[in-house]
């Protein structure tokens, strides 16, 4: 992910397509923002325990540091053998057990003895330091999208979003875990309930930076960046295709969003889809993030125009009613989290920072 390979795929013009806009909600008041920790660099990926501290990847560096706001100290956590190239850290979960069961996952890309894989790696978290890391996912690389987001899920499975690996008919290939959103079990094995008896959750997808549960339905809500068009936002379900595969075109026919998700049986088209790509980047819910009729809504980032943006669901939750730039950053936005009290908070290249009124 880095900045030049992100940005090459993208434009920076915004056309929002078939998004009604919402009646009667309350909107917020302006959003600004505080800094939480400075001087950071590329937090790509960020985390918190339930004390409070913040878990975040030194992305490009291959490191984890563990930063407490409390008393302003940062500290080297664990530092990944070769994790700094290609594209280095991605992803960072603990396990919801922590920290009883003391387990950070990082989802890396990085070379092994001269091959590029995208690996989950299950380190103990040793007073502070990082201990026995252990391989639980695998699969090999490509130079592009290796996607890296992992959540656990209200079922204590570990949801994980993988890129296509710059391989798009990977995505549409049920025997691959690449382009895929994966369920697995905290030792990365396949758990009961998965649709095709693999780790497979879901499949054609591109590449993700960012989606998250709804806290009101725990539905899986997901951003995939396109090519040069048709960035997306996508409510994925237990065994579904999304289209996206060797096929895939900004040209037409067919109409847009077809054009990129007309792969593979039945594919289901996006709940949202940006014709003019600005490159979604992160995604939480908000339930009590302390920000004026935000409870219920989902904000995501938009890598090429610096904006955060909020998302309304309609009622029933299965569709978006409208979606609505409230704030413009500095640089551009990286990951999204909520926060042990329910404030969202968002990276950039250099920081992390909470989303507040002003």
């Amino acid at each position: 992910m880095r900045r030049s390979a992100l940005a090459s795929i993208v434009g920076a013009v915004v056309l929002l397509l078939g998004i009604a806009p919402a009646s009667g909600r309350a909107t917020p008041r302006t959003i600004g923002v505080e800094p939480v920790a400075t001087g950071l660099s590329f937090p790509a990926a960020f985390t918190f325990s339930p004390d409070g501290r913040i878990f975040y990847a030194a992305t490009y560096d291959g490191e984890i540091h563990i930063y407490d706001p409390a008393s302003g100290s940062d500290n080297l956590f664990f530092t990944i053998p070769g994790g700094s190239a290609p594209e280095g850290i991605l992803g960072l979960v603990l396990i919801p057990s922590y920290p009883t069961q003391p387990y950070v996952y990082a989802y890396v890309n990085r070379e092994v003895q001269g091959v590029r894989k995208s690996q989950i790696l299950r380190i103990r978290d040793t007073g502070g330091i990082g201990t026995q890391p252990k391989l639980i996912y695998q699969a090999d690389g490509g130079d592009i999208h290796h996607g890296g987001r992992m959540l656990f899920g209200s079922d204590e499975m570990l949801y994980v979003a993988t890129g296509d690996e710059d391989d798009p008919a990977g995505s549409q290939n049920l025997s691959s875990t690449v382009g895929k959103m994966l369920r697995m079990t905290p030792t990365g094995q396949v758990p009961p309930g998965n649709p095709f008896g693999t780790l497979v959750w879901a499949y054609g997808l591109r590449n993700t930076f960012g989606w998250d549960f709804d806290d009101r339905t725990r539905s899986l809500w997901y951003e995939d960046n396109g090519p040069a068009c048709n960035d997306e936002i996508d409510l994925i379900r237990k065994g579904k295709n999304y289209g996206w595969g060797p096929a895939a075109t900004c040209s037409t026919p067919p109409l847009p969003p077809r054009n990129t998700n007309q792969d593979g049986p039945s594919p289901v088209l996006p709940a949202e889809y940006i014709a003019t790509s600005v490159a979604p980047t992160g995604l939480a819910f908000c339930e009590g993030c302390g920000l004026t009729g935000a409870d219920g809504t989902m904000f995501y980032g938009r890598y090429n125009t610096f904006a955060i943006q909020q998302v309304v669901l309609t009622a029933d939750r299965r569709s978006i009613a409208s979606d609505t730039q409230v704030y413009v950053h500095s640089s551009f936005p990286l990951s999204i989290e909520v926060g042990p009290d329910g404030t969202l908070y968002f990276s950039d290249d250099t920081a992390i920072y909470r989303l507040v009124e002003i």
